[in-house]
């Protein structure tokens, strides 16, 4: 620093100095979220207590603040006022309160208004690394906006940092783009949002099951999407392009799950625009050169994002409703955070080939009290995605699929990964609005509580590998999609009669059962995207007897599979964890295969024949 000092020693003015260069009505930018130059700042406002007619009526921006924020006080209500692209913990009070403004802007956007000069910029505060041999200094875990912000300030006032990290990527300012050096160190701030980490392992795994090897992802700020990323520990080749690098993803790196090997784009390369992690994140940062951070106009522009083939993004919202439209900004007429980039990944991901968008989502909020989905989005509330941009959503009931689904369709998939204390109240609202069938039947207590402990994998002995699950109130279109499929033969060995209708209150009745007395085990599929039915299996108790009518359906073009006897033997082993002691069942006599797979499925079979019918008894063995 010596060496800089004697060769641009009026960069190195006293502090006094420094802040003189600002003057009333500026615009003074400050570096973002756990980049912000805490010293500066403080040494800014000591100046403004110490001057305080220096400056007046000057404005304050930038993305978000996690550290010092005094301009709200209302002893500097005549020199500051705070405006931010970004709501936080320590601004949101002061911009509801009307203290402070937030601007709504996509993050994508900012760097080309700031550029354009719509928003202006007078003085910078930025915090850099040391400056190297070269002269130049990296801008570290931040560089978001900051390096417009460098590029189009009038003064740029750097405070250079042993702490931050040199990063590779766009990230270097040279000595001589800025006005003025105040060496000072100390540690950078950190990040480490908290989230129920029982819940957050449920939405994890849900997740698990839509990324793939060598997927590239995106992560969301807060604390659901963070604590999620620990669930892809399994996965390979993983590659990453994204607007925030959090902890999470780092121990992916340092795992060895995620390598960059398989992008379209940036091969090789973690991709990032800014970090909030603990000190450990930033000192693998420094200098690792398979991390590039480049301005939020290329990690967040729609367009390079739909080059990335197999993208998945994950993000949180605060709200959902039953018509699909999502809420990450508000909460009603609160402003809780911001625009960001949200929208930007969301709808740059959905142009990829094989991409995915994902909103992870905890069901409720303050302590299990209020529903995160909800009918509609509270009055006020800023629509963040709108009913045409949802894929997925995910709690930790489970995943729902959404995209071109009718509204009577996406509001039972959503209804069906509510938290199961507010579906009944989500039923009747839907019901109100006109958004499902007015006779939508539901089981409000534990009866209808969905058993996901009995969902499955199995391999049937033609090694054809299902995926087994019981059915859900939701899928009522694909069990109507299932019976139209079969063919009229298929159709009279199922029912024992001519069928050519499946009406709504059929399908409602076989889609909305009470567990406790009835199963229905699907064989699906697909990906939660196109998934479909191939097979069902089921059975109702019988209580007088203890036993359970049973019956069976294999769409014509997975038959001869094994799939009939891998269902057959997995509604037993459940029947018999209910304690029955058998299964009946009505056969016509010319279903030779279903004959046969009774009287292979190891019980003790007893029939007799009426009308051509076969009227079966199956005694479980011991």
């Amino acid at each position: 620093m010596d060496e800089w000092r004697t060769r641009y020693p009026e960069k190195f003015a006293e502090e006094e100095d420094v802040f003189g260069r600002i003057h009333r009505g500026d615009v003074i930018f400050i570096g973002s979220a756990c980049a912000e130059p805490q010293h500066l700042v403080r040494a800014m406002i000591k100046f403004v207590q110490s001057h305080p007619k220096a400056f007046f009526g000057t404005e304050v921006l930038h993305i978000r603040s996690l550290g010092v924020f005094p301009f709200a006080d209302e002893k500097f209500q005549r020199n500051f006022r705070h405006n931010t692209f970004f709501i936080s913990t320590n601004t949101r009070d002061a911009v509801n309160r009307g203290l402070a403004d937030y601007s709504p802007v996509f993050l994508s956007r900012i760097p080309d208004l700031i550029y354009r000069g719509l928003f202006r910029i007078d003085v910078a505060l930025i915090q850099t690394s040391c400056i190297d041999e070269h002269g130049f200094m990296s801008l570290g875990i931040s560089v978001d906006i900051i390096k417009a912000a460098v590029e189009k300030a009038s003064v740029v006032i750097a405070q250079v940092n042993n702490r931050m990290p040199r990063v590779h990527g766009d990230t270097f300012v040279h000595i001589n783009d800025c006005d003025c050096i105040v060496p000072y160190d100390e540690p950078l701030l950190e990040y480490g949002p908290k989230a129920d980490s029982d819940v957050t392992k449920k939405i994890g795994d849900y997740i698990t099951r839509l990324v793939k090897d060598g997927d590239t992802i995106q992560v969301g700020y807060g604390s659901i999407p963070n604590a999620v990323i620990a669930s892809l520990k399994d996965k390979k080749h993983l590659g990453v392009h994204t607007e925030f690098l959090n902890d999470g993803i780092i121990d992916l790196m340092k795992a060895g799950v995620v390598d960059n090997t398989q992008k379209t784009v940036d091969r090789g390369k973690t991709v990032a625009t800014f970090c909030m992690g603990t000190q450990d994140t930033y000192d693998y940062l420094r200098n690792n050169p398979a991390i590039e951070f480049r301005s939020v106009d290329y990690t967040n522009d729609p367009l390079i994002i739909a080059r990335q083939e197999n993208m998945v993004a994950i993000n949180s919202a605060l709200q959902v409703d039953l018509t699909g439209q999502a809420s990450a900004e508000s909460l009603g007429k609160i402003f809780y955070s911001g625009v960001g980039g949200f929208a930007d990944f969301m709808r740059g991901v959905a142009l990829t080939k094989n991409g995915k968008t994902i909103l992870a989502v905890q069901s409720t909020a303050q302590c299990e009290t209020v529903s995160r989905i909800v009918p509609f989005l509270n009055e006020g509330a800023g629509v963040s995605l709108s009913r045409g941009d949802v894929q997925y959503v995910v709690t930790e009931y489970g995943i729902a699929y959404i995209n071109g689904k009718s509204i009577r369709e996406r509001a039972m998939e959503l209804i069906n990964i509510a938290h199961p204390k507010f579906r009944s109240w989500l039923i009747e609202e839907a019901k109100k609005n006109g958004l499902i069938y007015q006779d939508q039947a539901f089981h409000a207590d534990e009866k209808g509580l969905y058993p996901e402990y009995l969902e499955t994998h199995r391999t049937t002995k033609k090694d054809f590998d299902l995926f087994l699950r019981p059915v859900k109130i939701s899928d009522e279109p694909r069990l109507k999609n299932f019976l139209y499929s079969l063919s009229d033969e298929s159709l009279y060995r199922r029912f024992v009669s001519p069928r050519k209708e499946i009406p709504h209150e059929y399908l409602q009745e076989i889609s909305v059962i009470d567990y406790t007395e009835q199963m229905m085990i699907l064989a699906v599929a697909g990906e939660a995207d196109k998934e479909e039915i191939i097979a069902i299996g089921q059975y109702v108790i019988d209580r007088d007897t203890h036993m359970a009518d049973v019956a069976f359906a294999v769409r014509d073009d997975y038959q001869n599979k094994g799939i009939g006897g891998e269902l057959l033997s997995y509604l037993t082993y459940i029947a018999r964890r209910q304690g029955l002691l058998g299964f009946m069942a009505d056969v016509l006599g010319d279903n030779l295969p279903m004959l046969t797979l009774f009287h292979k499925g190891g019980f003790d079979v007893k029939e007799r024949v009426v009308a051509g019918v076969y009227h079966l008894t199956m005694m479980f063995k011991d």
